[in-house]
């Protein structure tokens, strides 16, 4: 496949500048009034807005992948059919993620809570739908807003390392060593970056999966033990 060589260095440095203005909403940005389904669809293709018009290829999210996040117990489910600020935090994280990991490592990543339609955690009923924060908000709080913060630094680092491995596409006096000659090289950088990233962020993730597994493991030993002790007494 042959590339046009100024269309693609256009291409990178418009790219470039929609990553470096782009962000994620704060916390306090996102509503809490609670929205219907489509209304939340809505929101979140206006939030995650990646690309230019032209490179969009595929719906960001969808209302049946949402309903399927909330039955494979990936986020809460909404509360009478509206969703709250957690929830569309929740949805912000999983729409980004899903772009390198799959949902079961997606479902460890994320912090949880029992809330659902039908029921909601002990800590939520405590308090009306949107007031102050209990700890399962503000876990959600927390786990959003470091994301956030990591998510604007890391699409910075991205901007600068590609700015350097397409120094050659961009006619950039200085060329590193991984400075790419061609597209080709460029696609393939990517790619195996992409891989590298992947692989990283799974074997990080299996390593909480097995360190949870240990501490409902130790809690239910504990709780046999303390159950048998009870009868014996």
């Amino acid at each position: 496949m042959s590339y046009d060589k100024a269309l693609i260095a256009g291409k990178l440095r418009r790219w470039e500048k929609h990553l470096m203005r782009f962000r994620l909403p704060e916390w306090d940005e996102i509503p809490d009034f609670g929205l219907y389904m489509e209304q939340t669809v809505d929101l979140l293709r206006k939030y995650l807005d990646y690309l230019p018009p032209e490179l969009k290829n595929e719906e960001v999210v969808t209302s049946s992948a949402i309903n399927n996040y909330v039955r494979r117990g990936i986020m809460p489910g909404p509360i009478k059919k509206k969703y709250y600020r957690p929830h569309i935090a929740c949805l912000l994280m999983i729409c980004t993620l899903k772009q390198s990991l799959n949902m079961s490592m997606i479902k460890i990543a994320l912090p949880t809570c029992e809330c659902s339609a039908d029921a909601r955690c002990d800590e939520c009923a405590k308090s009306p739908v949107g007031s102050a924060e209990n700890s399962c908000t503000s876990g959600v709080r927390s786990a959003y807003e470091s994301f956030i913060s990591r998510h604007d630094l890391t699409a910075k680092y991205f901007v600068q390392q590609v700015r350097l491995a397409s120094a050659a596409l961009l006619d950039h006096d200085e060329k590193p060593d991984i400075a790419v000659q061609t597209t080709e090289e460029l696609v393939a950088s990517a790619a195996i970056v992409a891989g590298f990233s992947r692989l990283l962020a799974e074997k990080l993730t299996a390593f909480g999966r097995k360190g949870s597994f240990k501490r409902r493991k130790h809690r239910l030993r504990d709780g046999f033990r303390t159950c048998r002790c009870r009868r014996m007494s």
